[in-house]
């Protein structure tokens, strides 16, 4: 009779079971961190994008103003609405992304270019009484800038909050919320909608 096969012993049994989950519990969590930094970068990219935009609204805005008060000069208050309006954001245009894990951080940053984006809207408002001003081609050059700008800031927005709502959902759904929780990725903020001062301003020719 040929000698029945030695049957492994229970505790060896136990664990080749224990090395198998612990494999595929360390490749599921290196998998699922791995897909949380490349969300995360993606956010952060997205970010810069954003940024780089309302830097070039920034820089935009002292040719503008300058050209508008050459036919426009008694116009101090939206003057110095805009330049007040400029110098706050002109604080807060590059910051880190970790302020998007401060909600409280964001709204400000949000409200600042808010603010900003209004005051520019209120400046292309009284343009409209200035035939010769709409008419001046430097200012009709800078008034398209400033409107492709206006664009490109909400067109960056919208990539970025898409980016953010993508981050957020993967790292709140189980099991990877725990893998989150673990390893420090925490919920990021959106921009909100609706805001008047995110509406590009009219060019009217």
């Amino acid at each position: 009779m040929a000698e029945s096969k030695k049957k492994l012993p229970t505790w060896a049994i136990v664990l080749i079971v224990i090395a198998v989950v612990a494999l595929l519990c360390v490749k599921k969590y290196t998998g699922t961190y791995n897909n949380m930094v490349s969300l995360d970068e993606s956010v952060s990219s997205s970010w810069s994008q954003v940024q780089n935009q309302y830097q070039r609204r920034y820089d935009l805005i002292p040719n503008l103003v300058n050209t508008v008060k050459g036919y426009a000069s008694h116009e101090s208050d939206v003057f110095t609405q805009v330049t007040e309006a400029r110098s706050k954001a002109g604080g807060v245009i590059n910051v880190s992304d970790e302020v998007l894990q401060d909600p409280e951080a964001f709204a400000r940053f949000q409200q600042v270019q808010d603010s900003l984006g209004a005051s520019l809207q209120r400046l292309m408002a009284i343009t409209e009484a200035y035939p010769d001003l709409k008419a001046n081609e430097n200012f009709r050059d800078l008034q398209t800038q400033l409107e492709g700008t206006e664009n490109r800031i909400a067109q960056e927005r919208r990539k970025f909050n898409e980016s953010v709502q993508g981050y957020n959902k993967y790292i709140r759904k189980f099991p990877n919320n725990i893998i989150a929780n673990m390893s420090g990725f925490d919920k990021k903020a959106y921009f909100a909608a609706g805001s008047e001062a995110q509406n590009a301003p009219k060019v009217e020719f």
